[in-house]
C-alpha cells in the first residue's frame, strides 16, 4: 500500500526575499534625490549616494541567495526581483547622463534592452517563467561595477585614469546587455512557439 505524498502548502510571496525586493524599490527615489542634490558637485551628497546604490544592488545579491537556499522562489520574485534591479540601475544611468557624467545613447541602449526583455517576460508569461540565464546574471554584475566606478567620485581622489576604468567597465557591460538581449529574445519565442503547440 503506497503512502499519499505529504502535503506542501505553496510558497507565499511576502517572504524575506520579496520584502528585500520592496526595500530596494523604496531606496530608489532616495538615491535620486541624493544624486541630485549634490548636482554634480562630487561631494558628501554623492559618497552617500554611490554608497546607497551599493546597499541596494546588495540586495539583489542577497535575496536571491535567501530565496534559493531557503525554498523561498516565487514567480511574483521572479519578475518583481529584475523589475527592481532595473529601476535601481536604470535611475543611475539616467541620472548620470543628466549630469553629463555618461553618453545618453549609452543609456539609451541598455535601457531599451532592459525594459523590452521585461516585457517580453510579461509577453510569454502564460506558456512559462523566464528566469535570468548566466550571461543576464554577468551582465547585471557589469553593470553595477560600472555604475559604482562612475558614481564613486574617485576621479577627485585618483586621477583621471578612475574614470577611465569606470568607462572601460561600462563598454564590456554594453556589449554583454546587447548579446544577451539578443538570447532572451531568441529563448522567447522559442517559449512561446513551444507554448503555442502544447
Amino acid at each position: 500500500m503506497s503512502t499519499p505524498a505529504p502535503h506542501t502548502s505553496p510558497v507565499s510571496s511576502w517572504n524575506l526575499p520579496n520584502v528585500l525586493t520592496g526595500i530596494r524599490i523604496v531606496l530608489v527615489p532616495v538615491f535620486i534625490v541624493l544624486l541630485a542634490a549634490d548636482g554634480g558637485a562630487h561631494g558628501l551628497l554623492r559618497w552617500l549616494a554611490a554608497a546607497l546604490f551599493v546597499v541596494a544592488i546588495y540586495t539583489d545579491k542577497l535575496d536571491g541567495d535567501i530565496a534559493r537556499s531557503r525554498g523561498l522562489v516565487t514567480n511574483f520574485g521572479k519578475i518583481a526581483d529584475p523589475i527592481a534591479d532595473k529601476l535601481l540601475t536604470g535611475s543611475a544611468l539616467v541620472m548620470l547622463s543628466v549630469l553629463g557624467e555618461l553618453w545618453w545613447w549609452v543609456t539609451i541602449v541598455i535601457l531599451v534592452r532592459e525594459w523590452g526583455i521585461t516585457a517580453l517576460r510579461f509577453w510569454v508569461i502564460r506558456y512559462g517563467v523566464m528566469a535570468a540565464s548566466a550571461g543576464g546574471k554577468l551582465k547585471t554584475v557589469l553593470q553595477a561595477a560600472a555604475i559604482i566606478l562612475l558614481l564613486m567620485p574617485l576621479g577627485t581622489v585618483l586621477g583621471s585614469w578612475a574614470l577611465w576604468f569606470g568607462w572601460i567597465v561600462m563598454a564590456a557591460a554594453l556589449v554583454v546587455t546587447v548579446v544577451t538581449g539578443v538570447a532572451y529574445v531568441r529563448d522567447a519565442l522559442r517559449l512561446r512557439r513551444e507554448g503555442t503547440r502544447a
